[in-house]
């Protein structure tokens, strides 16, 4: 479905991604791995036409992805949930969600928000609370929650468990896993390695925007180079 054939990409004078390869097939979850600034979140952003490709190709379904169109990717069913949650606080619950799904029909918004209901119960009950005065886990659930409103042919999550506890790290993970099974193939940087290769189906580690690893989810994490460097053993 989604693949990037040696990319650069970068900020300025600053190049991030140089000759970064992946690829994202039908149904998978893929975890996407490395240090911090490896160059993760500049991937997704790059994906989503945020930052834009100085060389190499994306494509997506089999044509070129325009690049440094966010609208335009996003309208072909690419949605980011981006680092930091970033909902609206000021918005409810109930409003944050809806304003994930602004390029769909409004007729379709019931049927979603019941399905995310059903994901996350606890948004339900605070539908008409203000998104600010939610915890950090609930303001992850709800911005995964306004990404999912948007029917995605490919969710990219960027690292959805920071900062939460541990209880609520396996519940968004359990969450991420139950929407793939529905058919969502799944992007996801994740600071958290082992919970991340546990659901994978492929992975890849990037050092300073190169590949440095791919394999399956089982290969990475039986991997001593990525046991040592993510996995504290």
């Amino acid at each position: 479905m989604l693949k990037l054939h040696d990319v650069h990409a970068g900020y300025g004078a600053i190049e991030v991604l140089k000759n970064l390869t992946l690829e994202v097939q039908a149904g998978e979850i893929v975890a996407l791995l490395g240090a911090n600034g490896a160059g993760k979140s500049t991937t997704l952003l790059t994906i989503a036409g945020v930052v834009p490709v100085r060389s190499g190709m994306i494509t997506w379904q089999g044509a070129p992805l325009p690049t440094g169109k966010a609208d335009v990717v996003l309208r072909q069913g690419i949605c980011l949930c981006p680092e930091g949650r970033h909902i609206f606080p000021r918005l409810t619950v109930l409003e944050n969600l809806i304003s994930g799904s602004l390029l769909l029909p409004a007729n379709r918004n019931a049927a979603k928000l019941e399905e995310i209901f059903h994901y996350f119960p606890l948004l339900a009950e605070r539908r008409k609370q203000l998104g600010g005065t939610l915890s950090g886990g609930e303001q992850q659930m709800l911005a995964i929650g306004r990404a999912m409103m948007g029917e995605p042919k490919l969710l990219m999550l960027d690292e959805p468990s920071l900062g939460l506890a541990p209880q609520i790290v396996s519940r968004i993970f359990e969450i991420i896993r139950l929407i793939n099974q529905k058919g969502v193939p799944i992007l996801l940087v994740e600071q958290n390695a082992q919970q991340a290769l546990r659901i994978a189906h492929r992975g890849y580690v990037i050092v300073t925007g190169k590949n440095q690893l791919t394999g399956t989810g089982a290969e990475l994490l039986a991997s001593d180079e990525v046991r040592q460097a993510y996995l504290g053993e």
